[in-house]
């Protein structure tokens, strides 16, 4: 089975900012061709998770119920397109809590898996942090950094490793990976 797993902002919606989050349903907003590239992965029988850490939940900047409606209407834009993901997972916790959801630890991956009945033969995380790719070191899974959101090509030197693959955006990672690996 083939599985990917999305960082959500600056991957498939547009990136709030550093320290910033998405706080209400208006202001998330898909990227162009984020709902493009999910479609082709999941025609070419990937399997899609979102995996993402949501802090603000915890620190009092939105509500569970804001961060439902935001992942409400994620979902039904993704439905417009008649496409859709088969899991979003979210930590909530604060980075000092020392839990194994928050990426880049990956407790929130292997949950998703216990949802799939056949082994992983290949499996990619697209992110557009480090942490994103850590998380993906730390699975096994191959790291595919975009430049759609939080780290910039201008810090290379500075990355902690090389990712496996880095692309502008989950569009063109998209048309990369359905061609060699679907």
């Amino acid at each position: 089975m083939k599985v990917i797993f999305l960082d959500r902002d600056g991957v498939v919606n547009e990136y709030p900012g550093d320290k910033n989050y998405v706080t209400s349903p208006r202001e998330f907003k898909f990227l162009a061709g984020s709902i493009q590239g999910i479609k082709m992965l999941k025609e070419k029988g990937f399997k899609l998770f979102i995996i993402s850490n949501q802090a603000g939940v915890s620190k009092g900047i939105y509500s569970e119920k804001i961060l439902s409606q935001i992942t409400k209407k994620m979902i039904n834009g993704l439905k417009k397109h008649k496409v859709e993901v088969d899991g979003v997972y979210y930590c909530k916790h604060k980075e000092g809590d020392n839990c194994a959801c928050r990426k880049p630890n990956t407790g929130l991956m292997h949950e998703a898996l216990k949802s799939l009945d056949k082994p992983v033969t290949v499996s990619f995380f697209i992110g557009d942090s480090f942490r994103d790719m850590n998380a993906a070191k730390k699975f096994g899974a191959k790291p595919v950094l975009v430049l759609s959101g939080k780290e910039r090509i201008s810090n290379r030197d500075s990355w902690d490793f090389e990712p496996d693959y880095v692309f502008d955006n989950l569009l063109i990672a998209s048309y990369y990976i359905c061609s060699h690996y679907g």
